[in-house]
């Protein structure tokens, strides 16, 4: 294993086997997401960067008070709510974030009504992989509580682009993070109030009833579980 270090005007990269990765994972099981992101950003930045669907600030919070400094991605798919977008614009001036906003260009037809399988692959991930290049590892606020197909999120692993993951709030359930956005006085996404406990885009989401799973408003009568971005 190698660490980020510089030398001369060279830039040597960590590089982690996969074994390596299983066992910081482990290590990172019990420790809190603060030490997960110190780590974090002594291996990898300035290659690296925080995607954020901003339904919260949590993990921006938490990021930006190791290093105020790192890039934080948004994809604008232009199917947002407005809600949604006055969140963005609101935690951006609140930390003054290195904010990175990426718009998928406009369509000859709106895919969510032409091909709502796919259309997040084609919308959201394209423009991942775009906030990702030159990466070398990116960090998002996925947590296995909010849902069974997240139930076994590690805290770092591999991506299926060979890019380091870093989930550091994995372990935290709903509770730790309603009890996070309580102290620390965290700007949410007002649709959390009404309804939405998981915010897509406005043509595939909808408010759930009290008890039901909280992605169950995501793709709703469909199949789909999952826009792409974390598998």
């Amino acid at each position: 294993m190698t660490t980020l270090m510089e030398s001369g005007s060279h830039l040597h990269a960590p590089s982690f086997t996969d074994a390596e990765l299983a066992r910081i994972n482990e290590k990172f099981e019990r420790a809190p997401a603060s030490a997960v992101i110190e780590w974090a950003v002594e291996q990898f930045h300035p290659f690296m960067c925080l995607a954020a669907s901003m339904t919260d600030a949590v993990l921006i919070d938490l990021a930006v008070a190791v290093e105020p400094s790192i890039e934080v991605v948004f994809i604008d798919t232009r199917y947002h709510f407005p809600e949604t977008l006055e969140t963005v614009e609101l935690v951006r001036r609140h930390y003054g974030l290195n904010l990175r906003v990426l718009t998928v260009p406009p369509q000859p037809v709106e895919l969510w009504e032409a091909d709502p399988v796919n259309c997040c692959s084609a919308a959201k991930i394209e423009q991942l992989d775009r906030a990702l290049f030159g990466k070398m590892a990116w960090m998002s606020g996925l947590r296995r509580a909010e849902s069974p197909t997240r139930a076994r999120t590690p805290i770092v692993a591999r991506d299926l682009r060979g890019l380091v993951k870093v989930n550091p709030i994995a372990t935290w359930s709903d509770l730790d993070v309603s009890g996070y956005i309580a102290d620390h006085d965290i700007p949410v996404n007002p649709l959390l109030e009404q309804g939405y406990p998981s915010i897509g885009c406005r043509p595939c989401t909808r408010p759930v009833q009290a008890g039901d799973d909280p992605r169950a408003g995501r793709w709703a009568g469909t199949a789909k579980t999952e826009c792409g971005l974390h598998i």
